[in-house]
């Protein structure tokens, strides 16, 4: 293995899968640390947390164990993968894992920091973070119930998470074609955690490149896009993927403002949707079965779902507590993917991080072969040894038609 990589949760983990696979590296996506060696053929090995939300000394312990084990497979490079909206609170996860990645490399190389994906409007200018034309902090994600980024500085937002001082590269830099020069600079000045501008694929592959030697690398999965190449890949189609026949069933526990676009849309295409509430869990007067039992009653593709506005989410969450309401939705439907699938639900569409770390786990899924884009940043994935194909998305990403295109994508449409 040339390239191993550690994702803080399961969406963008696929996001990165997508990424390498499409750049010609034999790449396979595992599901927490496996307990045995990688095959041989793999090139590339990304290691799929759900440490986005932990306590912070869990998270940095469960990344360790999966940085280790990448090493143990012979990897030269590492790239810690997260949201390209930077999901974190101010005391990490984020800055945590990269000093504890840090020591445990025992480099001193520059470590950049650049959570960009333009082809999903996300942009770093002047060490701050855009959503389309907007400030994070105004792009609808000052609302995340778990994480809520209020502050688009990632220098500034990033210093309250680690002990060393944050250095920037401004893009200025990247255009003048000083890239590397700007980087070892920063590192010589103390600055070793470099945060990046990137405003196109081509900043995101000129930093790649300067950053060819560097043991470690951070951001959003466009900070990937020169890393095949330099490990020797040539670009090329992705390896055969066959989709899966068989029922379909999309889940959505996120609430961002994308998601509740596609759960809107898919209402008005006329497709069976049914919307579950805390309060139905707590109490008990919604369950499994009974969730299960109208969805394979219904034609077309039904969509079970817990999304809702902002302001609803903070009630629930006052009423409930954050942690009881979370752990109520992804333990519900966590549970109804595993009988969807003892029942033969052969395709499944998950929307949420945290939702789909929360089925990937029940589902007990070890590894994941990475298949076509369905939108930018997600891609169809089977189960390997299953006839079970899934569409893991992040809460922010997709278009507004997302469960329908899944769910002929993930069939081989």
């Amino acid at each position: 293995m040339k390239l191993g990589a550690v994702g803080d949760d399961f969406t963008g983990s696929s996001d990165l899968g997508l990424t390498l696979a499409e750049g010609g590296l034999r790449t396979v996506q595992y599901v927490g640390v496996p307990a045995g060696g990688a095959a041989p053929d793999v090139e590339a090995g990304i290691v799929a947390l759900k440490s986005r939300s932990l306590p912070v000394e869990e998270a940095v312990a469960q990344s360790l164990a999966a940085l280790r084990w990448l090493r143990e497979q012979g990897c030269t490079q590492f790239l810690f993968k997260y949201c390209s909206t930077f999901d974190s609170t101010p005391e990490g996860n984020i800055g945590p894992v990269i000093e504890a990645f840090i020591e445990e490399l025992g480099t001193e190389a520059p470590v950049i920091v650049c959570p960009a994906f333009p082809a999903t409007g996300r942009t770093v200018y002047q060490g701050h973070l855009f959503v389309g034309d907007r400030l994070l902090s105004e792009s609808g994600m000052e609302n995340h119930p778990l994480t809520p980024m209020t502050d688009p500085d990632l220098r500034r937002f990033l210093g309250l998470q680690v002990r060393s001082p944050v250095g920037h590269l401004p893009h200025s830099e990247i255009a003048a074609g000083r890239v590397r020069e700007g980087l070892l600079s920063e590192a010589r000045e103390g600055r070793q955690i470099v945060v990046c501008d990137a405003i196109s694929n081509s900043d995101l592959v000129a930093l790649g490149n300067a950053a060819r030697d560097f043991p470690l690398l951070t951001g959003g999965s466009g900070i990937a896009l020169a890393l095949p190449s330099a490990h020797g890949a040539d670009r090329c189609n992705p390896a055969h993927w066959s989709g899966v026949q068989g029922p379909a069933l999309a889940l959505s526990g996120s609430c961002s403002m994308a998601t509740r676009r596609q759960v809107a849309e898919h209402a008005r295409a006329r497709q069976p949707q049914r919307r579950i509430r805390i309060e139905d869990l707590v109490s008990s007067s919604v369950t499994v079965v009974e969730t299960l039992d109208w969805a394979l009653s219904c034609e077309g593709l039904p969509l079970v779902y817990s999304s809702a506005d902002p302001a609803e989410v903070r009630a629930v969450q006052d009423r409930f507590g954050l942690a009881a309401s979370a752990s109520a939705i992804e333990d519900f439907f966590a549970s109804l993917a595993v009988e969807a699938v003892r029942r033969g639900v052969t395709r499944l569409i998950s929307a949420g991080g945290e939702t789909s770390g929360a089925v990937v786990n029940a589902l007990e899924a070890d590894a994941l072969r990475i298949g076509p884009m369905i939108d930018p940043g997600v891609p169809a994935v089977t189960v390997e040894g299953q006839p079970l194909a899934l569409a893991l998305k992040s809460g922010n990403f997709g278009a507004d038609d997302f469960f329908l295109k899944a769910a002929r994508v993930l069939e081989g449409g």
